[in-house]
């Protein structure tokens, strides 16, 4: 395949995927991501759609993880990882630190034998970081690793 192709309306990449629709109706084996906050307000956004459907706040809490780390929930046959991107739900992730909890999180995939990941454009809704430079990041990090991230439109 070649480094970028177009396949029925889904960007693809050697490590990343692209597809419009809702990104709760992948497989249920599939491993979920996306940003908060190490406060873990999760009170906006695609935020408040994980915490009511994957509960866990006070687990994600003690997991104590700072801007860079990432917290991660065990929900039937998938991890649901929490990217800790920012100090307050008020403040702005930077890349060095979204950047830096997607390699936390890649360690724990290739650790656990996680394949496919999918995730929003994380970092780039209320967020505001760039979806370009934010894919390089992550087609960089999962680059020399089998897992096969697909990331979500609506």
């Amino acid at each position: 395949m070649d480094k970028k192709s177009t396949i029925l309306g889904t960007k693809v990449t050697q490590k990343l995927c692209e597809k419009r629709g809702d990104l709760f109706s992948c497989s249920e084996n599939e491993s979920l991501a996306h940003c908060i906050s190490a406060d873990a307000r999760m009170g906006k956004g695609i935020a408040v759609i994980f915490k009511k459907k994957f509960g866990g706040v006070d687990d994600i809490k003690s997991q104590g993880q700072k801007p860079g780390g990432v917290a991660i929930l065990k929900r039937g046959e998938r991890y649901v990882y929490y990217l800790v991107t920012k100090e307050k739900y008020f403040h702005k992730p930077t890349y060095k630190t979204l950047e830096s909890s997607l390699v936390a999180m890649k360690e724990h995939c290739v650790s656990h034998g996680i394949i496919s990941l999918s995730m929003p454009r994380i970092g780039c809704g209320l967020d505001g970081l760039q979806w370009p430079r934010v894919q390089n990041i992550i087609e960089e990090v999962f680059q020399d690793t089998d897992i096969r991230v697909t990331v979500y439109t609506l």
